[in-house]
C-alpha cells in the first residue's frame, strides 16, 4: 500500500530543479496538485527564467498530473503573499508546504560581504517563515497540514530535513 496525496495541494519552493524538483515530482506522482515554485536564478541567487519551474509543470502534467508554475520571489512578504494567494484563487486550499528555496553565496566569512550574509538569509530564513506564515492559518483552518523545511549544507553537498510539523487542529 502506498501513501497518497489525493485532494491534497502542495506548494514546493526551490521546486525548478534538484531537490526541489523531486520532492515536486514525487507528491504530484501521489496524486496531489502542485504549485511549482521557483524564480530560476542562478545559483546565487541572480536573474531569473520561467523555464525551469515550467519544466517541472509540464513533466507532472505529462505524467497526468495537476500543476501550476509560479515565479513570485518569496524572499519578500508580497512574493510569498502572492504564491499562497495564486495557490488558494487556483485551488481553494493548500495542504502541503516544502520549503526547499536557497541560494549559494560560496564564500569564506572573511570574504563575505555583508550583502551576500544578507540575500542568503533573505531565502532561506525570511522565505521560509514568510511562505509558513501565510500557509498556517489555511492549514488551521482546514485542520490538516504537512510542512517540511529542507537545509543543505555547505555546496549543497548535504542535505538535512530540519523541521517537520503538523497541523491537525
Amino acid at each position: 500500500m502506498s501513501i497518497r496525496y489525493d485532494d491534497r495541494v502542495a506548494v514546493v519552493t526551490g521546486a525548478g530543479n534538484g531537490l526541489g524538483r523531486s520532492h515536486a515530482l514525487f507528491l504530484a506522482s501521489r496524486g496531489a496538485k502542485v504549485a511549482v515554485n521557483d524564480i530560476g536564478g542562478a545559483i546565487d541567487g541572480t536573474g531569473s527564467d520561467a523555464g525551469p519551474a515550467q519544466k517541472v509543470v509540464d513533466e507532472i502534467t505529462a505524467a497526468g498530473g495537476e500543476a501550476i508554475a509560479n515565479m513570485d520571489d518569496i524572499s519578500s512578504e508580497d512574493g510569498a503573499k502572492a504564491l499562497v494567494d495564486g495557490v488558494c484563487q487556483r485551488w481553494g486550499r493548500c495542504d502541503i508546504l516544502i520549503n526547499n528555496a536557497g541560494i549559494l553565496r560560496d564564500k569564506s566569512f572573511h570574504n563575505m560581504e555583508m550583502g551576500d550574509f544578507t540575500a542568503v538569509v533573505k531565502v532561506h530564513m525570511l522565505g521560509t517563515v514568510r511562505v509558513t506564515h501565510e500557509i498556517w492559518p489555511l492549514m488551521r483552518q482546514n485542520q490538516y497540514g504537512r510542512r517540511r523545511t529542507v537545509r543543505r549544507g555547505h555546496g549543497g553537498s548535504t542535505t538535512r530535513i530540519r523541521q517537520f510539523e503538523e497541523v491537525n487542529g
